[in-house]
C-alpha cells in the first residue's frame, strides 16, 4: 500500500534525546548509568512517569513516587531533579523533512507522551526564546498529546487515535520514534516503523520509504 502520512514521535525526533541528559545527571550523582531508564522501565505502565504520562498525577506527585521507585532501586532520586532534563537541542534537518513530507501531500501527524510541565520536550524558557515548539507543532495536520488523551505509547490505542484523525489506515502509515517499545506496535499494527538512531539514518530510512529526498547535513 502506498504511503499517505507520516506519523512523527517528538523528544528525540525532532529534539536531541533526553537520555543524553540523563546520563549527564547520572554522572553527576554517581548513579549507575542508565538508572533512570531503569526506574522508568519498571512497572512501566502504572509507574510514575506512566502516570505523570496521562496526566494522573502532577508534578508534587510525580516528584514523591519517582523518589519511591528510585529509593526501592537502591539510589534515592527525586523525580524534580529530572524534569528538567527533559528538553533537549532542536534539530533542524528533522524539522525540513517534516516541511518536505507535507509539501510532498503526505499527511503528517505527531503523536507525544507527554507530560504537564514546564519542563516538556520544548516547553523551558530556552526553548520557547528559540521558538521550538512554535517551529515544529504548527506544521502537524493532527497532534495527540499523551496528558491530554489519557493514552499513552505503547498503547495501539493512541496509534489507531491518529490513523482516525488523518482518516488513514495503518498500512499507508511511516512512524517514527527514538524508543524501539513505541515503535513496535506500530508494526504490529501495520505501520512502517523507523526506530530514530540518529538523523543520518533516520531520514535515509524516511528517504527509502517515501521517495523523498532529504537534505544532507551542511559542513561545519
Amino acid at each position: 500500500m502506498a504511503v499517505e502520512a507520516v506519523i512523527w514521535d517528538f523528544g528525540g525526533v525532532f529534539t536531541s534525546s533526553p537520555f543524553e541528559a540523563f546520563n549527564r545527571l547520572e554522572a553527576e550523582r554517581g548513579l549507575p548509568k542508565d538508572f533512570i531508564r531503569t526506574v522508568n522501565a519498571t512497572n512501566p505502565h502504572d509507574n510514575a512517569w506512566a502516570l505523570f504520562e496521562r496526566n494522573e498525577v502532577d508534578a508534587a506527585g510525580f516528584d514523591r513516587l519517582f523518589l519511591e521507585e528510585s529509593t526501592a532501586l537502591g539510589h534515592p532520586l527525586r523525580g524534580r531533579d529530572v524534569l528538567p532534563r527533559l528538553s533537549g537541542e532542536l534539530r533542524p534537518r528533522m524539522v525540513a523533512a517534516l516541511k518536505a513530507c507535507k509539501a510532498a501531500g503526505f499527511k503528517v501527524g505527531c503523536i507525544t507522551n507527554n507530560v504537564v510541565s514546564e519542563h516538556s520536550p520544548g516547553q523551558d524558557s530556552e526553548q520557547r526564546a528559540a521558538g521550538a515548539m512554535g517551529q515544529v507543532m504548527p506544521l502537524f495536520d493532527a497532534i495527540i498529546e499523551s496528558s491530554k488523551a489519557g493514552v499513552r505509547k505503547p498503547d495501539p490505542k493512541i496509534y489507531l487515535m491518529m490513523c482516525e484523525l488523518l482518516a488513514v489506515s495503518p498500512q499507508a502509515c511511516v512512524y517514527l520514534d527514538d524508543l524501539g517499545i513505541n515503535c513496535k506496535p506500530a508494526a504490529q499494527l501495520g505501520m512502517t516503523a523507523i526506530k530514530v538512531v540518529d538523523v543520518d539514518q533516520t531520514l535515509a530510512e524516511l528517504a527509502a520509504a517515501t521517495g523523498l529526498t532529504f537534505e544532507a547535513e551542511q559542513p561545519a
